[in-house]
C-alpha cells in the first residue's frame, strides 16, 4: 500500500522526466516529428512507402561486453556472431554532429553493459550539451559511490536499473553471475547522490523483467523501489527464443507472457505481425563499431542497413537497403527473422 501522497509525489516525478523530453523538442525536431508521423500514417494508410525525413529517436551501443550471463541475452550468452567491443569516441561524436538537429532521444543501450565503457559518461555529457534526452539501462554493478556522482552531474536524463527479484535467488535465477546487493547499493548511491546535489535527474526506474521465478515479487519490487526513492517500476514481459515448446521462464500469468498456449500445448506468439511497424519510421540503432540496424531485435546485427564507418548516416536512412527493408515489412512482416519474436504494435499486458 502507498501512503498518503505518495502517489502523487511519484505522478509528479513521471511527469518532471515527460516534460524534459518536450524541452529537447526543437522547433526543427518538432518539424522532423511532424514529418515521422505523416510519412508513417501515409504508408500505412494507402500500403505504398513514403521514406521518413530523419529519426527521432537513436539507440547507439556503447558495447557488447558485459559481467552477467543471462539466459536469453547474446550478450550473456556469449553467442554473437558480430564482433565484440566498445563504440569509439571519435565515431560517437561524428554521429551525433550528423543527427543532433534532429534526433531529440538518444538511449545509451543495445547489448553489453554501458558502465564497461570508459568514455561512456563523456559521451553523456556530449548528447546532453547538444540538448538530447539522454537514457541508459545498466545492471547497475558499477554503481560506485564514484560512478554514481558523475552520472548525476552528466546529465543523463533516465536510468533504467534492471533488478528482477527481490531476494538474491530470485534475481539470480535470471541475472546469472548477479549479486542484488550489489543492485540496491548502486540505486542507494544514485539516489543520495541526486539529494546531495540537488539533481532532478536522472529518472530512476527499477525494471522488473517478469519470467516465472519471479511473477510472485511484483508486488515487493514496488514496495522496494518506494523503499529506496525510486522513481519509478516498469514490468517488461521476457523474449524467449525457442519459445514453442515452452520454457521455464514463461510465466503462469498469460498477462505478463508475451505468448499463450495453444490446446495442443505448444506456444506462440501473442503479436499478430501485422505488416507495419512504428520503430521503421522513428528510430534506428548503431553498434558499437557503426553499422545501422533496423531496431532492437536484430540483436547479432543479421541485416544491416548501412556503415557509418563509410557513409553518413541520412544517406543510409534514405538508402536503398531501407526502403527495401520498410517495402518487405509492409508486404508480409511474417517472413521477416527478426519480426517473428516481435511486440511491437501490440498490447502484452490484458
Amino acid at each position: 500500500m502507498t501512503k498518503p501522497g505518495e502517489d502523487v509525489l511519484l505522478n509528479y516525478m513521471s511527469w518532471n522526466d515527460h516534460f524534459r523530453m518536450l524541452r529537447a523538442m526543437t522547433p526543427l525536431r518538432f518539424f522532423n516529428a511532424t514529418g515521422v508521423l505523416a510519412s508513417y500514417a501515409w504508408s500505412r494508410l494507402t500500403g505504398r512507402l513514403w521514406s521518413p525525413p530523419m529519426p527521432l529517436s537513436l539507440s547507439v551501443e556503447p558495447t557488447t561486453s558485459c559481467n552477467l550471463r543471462c539466459p536469453e541475452c547474446p550478450s550473456g550468452l556469449r553467442s554473437f556472431t558480430r564482433p565484440t567491443g566498445n563504440l569509439d569516441a571519435a565515431l560517437f561524436r561524428r554521429i551525433i554532429d550528423q543527427v543532433s538537429d534532429h534526433v531529440a532521444y538518444l538511449t545509451f543501450y543495445f547489448q553489453g553493459e554501458p558502465y564497461l565503457h570508459p568514455e561512456f559518461l563523456d559521451m553523456v555529457r556530449e548528447a546532453k550539451q547538444r540538448n538530447i534526452y539522454t537514457a541508459t539501462s545498466t545492471n547497475a554493478h558499477y554503481l560506485t559511490s564514484d560512478r554514481a556522482r558523475l552520472t548525476v552531474e552528466s546529465g543523463l536524463d533516465r536510468l533504467i536499473i534492471s533488478i528482477d527479484g527481490t531476494t538474491q535467488d530470485t534475481y539470480a535465477a535470471y541475472r546469472i553471475g548477479g549479486s542484488l546487493e550489489k543492485v540496491l547499493q548502486g540505486t542507494r548511491e544514485i539516489v543520495r547522490w541526486k539529494r546531495e546535489l540537488q539533481s532532478a535527474t536522472p529518472h530512476v526506474i527499477f525494471q522488473f523483467l517478469v519470467v516465472k521465478p519471479n511473477e510472485h515479487q511484483i508486488d515487493e519490487v514496488h514496495q522496494l523501489a518506494r523503499e529506496l526513492g525510486v522513481d519509478e517500476v516498469k514490468l517488461k514481459t521476457a523474449q524467449i527464443y525457442d519459445y514453442e515448446k515452452g520454457s521455464p521462464l514463461i510465466p503462469t500469468r498469460e498477462r505478463f507472457a508475451r505468448y499463450r498456449m495453444l490446446p495442443d500445448g505448444s506456444y506462440t506468439i501473442k503479436n499478430q505481425l501485422l505488416n507495419h511497424c512504428w520503430k521503421m519510421w522513428h528510430s534506428a540503432v548503431v553498434t558499437w563499431d557503426g553499422k545501422i540496424v533496423p531496431c532492437c531485435f536484430d540483436k547479432d546485427a543479421s541485416h544491416v542497413m548501412g556503415d557509418l564507418q563509410a557513409m553518413d548516416f541520412r544517406s543510409i536512412w534514405k538508402g536503398d537497403a531501407y526502403k527495401s527493408f520498410r517495402r518487405s515489412l509492409m508486404r508480409a512482416r511474417k517472413e521477416i527473422d527478426i519480426c517473428q519474436n516481435c511486440t511491437e504494435g501490440t498490447k502484452v499486458f490484458a
